[in-house]
């Protein structure tokens, strides 16, 4: 019997939407922490609607139509991630967040299409990127600039 008259379907929807929801919530409060445009709204919402988008296409899916659903969403995110990279002069930011954000949309892919590790790799290996990656960067961007 299930649980609250949902049906097992719902309760496996819910679950994938809402690991996909947490895995993104995590880089989100990363570019929140650091004050970037995209953060702790975008990061999730982009994860679960990434997840949302393979999911429609139910538990069984044609991998010609899954094929398809992923190439849109990897144009799609790619476009909301143009919106998160600045320019000033000659100096470019956001790109980090722009990848992140595309990063996302493959985990919320990934957790639809039952592939957690995908999905647990690719949010470890972002976060680590992200932040211990950024004394490095740091470092190198004092380098070419001297001042």
């Amino acid at each position: 019997m299930p649980m609250l008259g949902l049906s097992a379907d719902v309760w496996i929807i819910l679950q994938r939407v809402g690991i996909a929801y947490v895995l993104t919530a995590l880089i989100g409060w990363n570019r929140e922490q650091e004050g970037h445009s995209a953060g702790i709204r975008t990061f999730p919402i982009v994860g679960m609607a990434s997840c949302g988008y393979i999911l429609v296409l139910g538990m069984q899916p044609d991998t010609t139509n899954q094929s398809r659903v992923l190439q849109g969403l990897i144009t799609g995110i790619g476009f909301i991630g143009g919106g998160a990279i600045l320019k000033e002069g000659s100096s470019v930011t956001g790109t980090a967040t722009a990848a992140s954000i595309w990063n996302a949309g493959i985990i919320g892919a990934s957790v639809a299409m039952g592939r957690f590790e995908v999905a647990i790799v690719l949010t470890f290996l972002n976060l680590f990127t992200l932040r211990a990656l950024l004394p490095l960067k740091h470092l190198l961007d004092r380098r070419k600039d001297p001042q």
